[in-house]
Order: structure tokens, then sequence, then C-alpha cells
């Protein structure tokens, strides 16, 4: 039940974020390993681009990918949030004072994330293929010209194989490591020091929205430069044998990036990733906690 209502949750969210999953990821492939001023910016702001893509591409290619989308969290964040939750609910995150550990709080998340990550791999793929896909004349990074989850995966499979499919698997980790273990320690902490300072009732909802609120700001700053780096990843041309022709791994894409676009390149669509990372971390970190505060209620 708890890998469930994690799932649940992250779909949740992802409703209401995926348009700016759509900007942050166009952003990020706009100017692609070019020096800042040699190429055209299609899109100038998260709000330039909203409603460039509205105009362009029609209002409904702001929730492209949304089918992987959906089903990349359930997988993800149910493994995730399921897991912590689990290891949470054992008393395993708590010191013998009883006191939140952030280390064990971090490395658990760290942990969980890392495992729903990899299995989700193939889906996240996918959806950085769907939502870079642009008419030509805003196009960034490169065109998979997919016509949808499904062919998508079908195809990659035939041509590449499993190994194919799970291309750039590893180097999505450093992301979801970086951004699991800030997200859930941060979250856990705060709402663990809220609940000791009693800044609100006890059990109130509020307790839960303030935690997420301030774990979405740490997660956009720690989680950008591999966020950057990831989308580039899966999104780079391959060879015959399924093999990335622009960048060999993450240490190089991240070396790359930084030499050709400067320290800024690192942080491209950072205010894309805010408005997307921030209320998708709030929605999904309240809507779990407010799912497992009902259900252990109800079953109590």
């Amino acid at each position: 039940m708890d890998f469930l209502m994690s799932g649940l949750a992250a779909c949740g969210a992802c409703l209401f974020t995926n348009p700016l999953e759509v900007v942050k990821t166009r952003m990020q492939l706009q100017g692609e390993l070019r020096a800042p001023g040699t190429y055209q910016r299609h899109y100038r702001n998260v709000f330039h681009a909203f409603i460039t893509i509205g105009k362009v591409d029609g209002l409904a290619a702001l929730q492209k990918g949304l089918a992987p989308a959906l089903l990349y969290q359930f997988l993800m964040n149910g493994i995730r949030l399921g897991t912590y939750g689990l290891v949470e609910a054992g008393g395993y995150l708590h010191t013998t004072e009883g006191t939140l550990s952030p280390v064990r709080s971090a490395a658990a998340g760290a942990l969980a994330g890392v495992m729903g990550a990899y299995l989700g791999s193939p889906i996240y793929m996918v959806k950085t293929h769907l939502q870079a896909q642009a008419a030509t004349e805003i196009a960034v990074g490169h065109q998979y010209n997919h016509q949808g989850m499904f062919q998508a995966l079908t195809k990659i499979g035939q041509k590449h194989g499993l190994v194919g499919l799970w291309r750039g698997a590893l180097g999505g980790l450093p992301r979801v490591i970086v951004g699991s273990s800030t997200q859930l320690c941060t979250f856990s902490s705060t709402k663990d020091l809220m609940t000791q300072w009693e800044i609100f009732p006890p059990q109130s909802w509020k307790v839960a929205l303030a935690a997420a609120m301030v774990s979405g700001i740490a997660v956009v700053l720690a989680m950008t430069p591999f966020d950057v780096v990831s989308t580039r990843l899966y999104n780079q041309p391959t060879d015959a044998q399924g093999k990335g022709l622009m960048y060999r791994g993450l240490l190089d894409a991240l070396l790359q990036t930084a030499r050709k676009e400067g320290i800024f390149g690192m942080y491209k669509g950072i205010g894309a990733s805010y408005f997307r990372l921030g209320p998708h971390t709030i929605l999904s970190l309240f809507f779990w906690d407010q799912l497992r505060t009902v259900y252990y209620m109800y079953t109590k």
C-alpha cells in the first residue's frame, strides 16, 4: 500500500507539472555545446517558452510526453517513496535518542532513488525524446520524431536491444542520488523540526506543506547541473550500435558543457527547473504525506 500511495501521489503532482517539464527540457537543450550569443534563443525565459510552444506547436504540445511521464513517476516514485516510507516506519532513520539522523535519511533517500530511477530509465529516456520534439522553427537538440511511447520503446528495443533501452541510465543516476537524498532528507528534517518547535498544530497539513516548500528549494539548487547533463545524455543522437555521438558519459558531458557554455551552461533552465521541481516536490510530498496519514488513520 505504501508503494501504491507513493506512485499515486507522484502522478497527481505530474498532471500539474508536466508542461513545466516540457519547457525545462527544451531550455536545457537550447544552445547545446555552443558559446553564449552564437545561437538563436527560441526560448528566452520560462514564460516566453510557454507562449512560444503554445503558439507554434499548439497548446496540446505543453502536455507532450504525458503518458511516459505518468508511468515514470508511478514506477520511480512508487519505489522511491514507498521504500523510504517503509524504512522510516521501521525506525531505521532515527538515532537511539529518537531524533532523525540526516545522514541515514540522505542515504536511504539516495538508495531508494537509485532503485526507482534505474528501473524507470527507458521510460524517462522516451519522455525526454517526446518532450524535445518540436516544429522545425523552434526545435532544439536532436529530434527523434517518435509517434508515441510504445512505438518509441519498440523501435529502440528492436534497433539496439536492452542495452539501448537503458542508454544514459548510469549517467542519470547522480541526478537522482543528489535530488532524492536532498529532497527526502530536507523534507524529513524540516518536518521533524517544525513538529518539535510546534509551529503548527500536531498532524496539521501545514507542516507537510511547509517542509515540502523548503525541500523544493534545496532540490533545485543541488540537482540542476546533473539534470541538464542527464537530459542531454538521454537526448543525444546515437550511432548504429546505440552509442552516443556527442558525449562519452556523465563526466565528459559535464566537462564539455562547462568548457563550451561556461558555468551558467550548467544551470540552463534553472528557472524552469524551479517552477517544475518546486511545485512537483511540494505536491508529491504533500500528497504522499496526506495519503499515508489518512491510510494509517483508518487502518489502526
